[in-house]
């Protein structure tokens, strides 16, 4: 059987580089063989304790999945990327990936960041020419609380600067602007960016300081959260008054990423290719072809209304019942008793009404051949 483990994955901070760096540099898991029940029962028990763990972490770590809307994301963020190669004299365009929650935001924009420096450390090596450690991506989270000086501090925190405790807002940005430069970093990352409070002063002071770093930094400034032009990140800010912000519009490209929908057939067929992956990534002894393509189709679109963090939950736990409990496959009467996110559920009966009533349905239409 494989082992299926990586490396420190469970206790991983990806807001210091050591962290982002076992992120990105982890090997890749490997799905645990699929069993039949009757190899199931000759296990030892310790065997098969350990493959039950295998199994219970694979599940919990079955994504991300290459659907079209990650496709599509990171071809356009390949695109900005590449074109910010410009001359340090240049300002550098920004991007803000902005959607609802549960589209998969994070996870996308992490898998885009490890490619990123994955490419970034093949192309230039491991350390700069001044023999510094190369870092090309820089990730922060936000919280409700961030001024320039918290997010100073945050990126000078990545870093592991030893500076980091005490000094005004301006030296610690001239820290972390040391830090970029001398680790050659080419992507910031700004994850939950909408926990800033835009109509508040410390809004209006990130605003400037990111406007500060794409003018002084060479990097591509990458922006995550939910709601942002309603927050005022594309606009003039809350108020109509603040021009900070609106020139931080004018500099920064607005992505999104989409729900599955149901209806039209191109939907219906991306909805069953995502279904189809999960179900070959499942591993259950009674699994079988269609058990979550064709015979959960509709019931799984209601459960997750479309949302890929909902559906991947949803899964997730339905497979560690379906271990737990010895069941080994996933219907409709072992998923009833997996609670999922709110937000799902409570969406969940007016659209399980129109799929049952057959107004709706998530199955494609099957292609017809046609004769020579």
């Amino acid at each position: 059987m494989n082992d299926g483990s990586v490396p420190q994955s469970r206790s991983l901070a990806l807001s210091r580089k050591e962290d982002f760096k076992a992120f990105a540099e982890s090997p890749r898991r490997s799905r645990p063989d699929l069993l039949t029940r009757k190899q199931l029962k000759s296990l030892p028990a310790p065997a098969r304790a350990d493959y039950d763990r295998q199994r219970r972490q694979w599940h919990a770590n079955i994504g991300p999945v290459k659907t079209p809307q990650l496709t599509e994301l990171h071809e356009d963020l390949w695109d900005i990327v590449d074109s910010n190669e410009q001359d340090g004299d240049k300002a550098k365009g920004a991007v803000a990936v902005d959607a609802f929650p549960g589209l998969g935001k994070t996870t996308s924009v992490l898998a885009f960041a490890r490619d990123f420096r994955q490419r970034e450390i093949e192309e230039s090596g491991a350390f700069t020419s001044q023999g510094h450690e190369r870092i090309p991506v820089c990730r922060v989270g936000l919280t409700g609380n961030t001024g320039m000086k918290d997010l100073n501090r945050a990126m000078l925190e990545f870093f592991g600067h030893p500076g980091q405790m005490r000094g005004t807002t301006a030296q610690f940005g001239r820290r972390v602007l040391d830090c970029v430069l001398s680790c050659d970093v080419r992507l910031v990352v700004l994850d939950d960016l909408h926990f800033l409070k835009w109509g508040q002063k410390s809004g209006i002071e990130v605003s400037n300081h990111l406007k500060w770093i794409a003018n002084e930094f060479p990097v591509t400034l990458l922006m995550v959260g939910v709601e942002l032009a309603k927050k005022g990140l594309f606009g003039e800010g809350t108020n109509g008054r603040d021009t900070a912000l609106a020139q931080t519009g004018r500099r920064t490209t607005r992505l999104g990423l989409r729900p599955f929908t149901i209806d039209t057939e191109a939907g219906r067929r991306e909805w069953r290719q995502m279904l189809l992956a999960l179900e070959q990534r499942v591993v259950l002894a009674d699994k079988h072809p269609g058990m979550v393509a064709d015979d959960l189709s509709d019931y799984l679109f209601a459960r997750s209304t479309g949302h890929i963090g909902s559906l991947m939950t949803l899964i997730n736990r339905s497979c560690q019942r379906a271990v737990r409990t010895g069941a080994e496959r996933l219907d409709q009467e072992l998923m009833d008793r997996v609670k999922n996110d709110e937000a799902s559920e409570a969406a969940r009966l007016e659209l399980q009404a129109a799929l049952e009533k057959k107004r709706l349905s998530s199955r494609p239409q099957p292609r017809i051949r046609q004769s020579a």
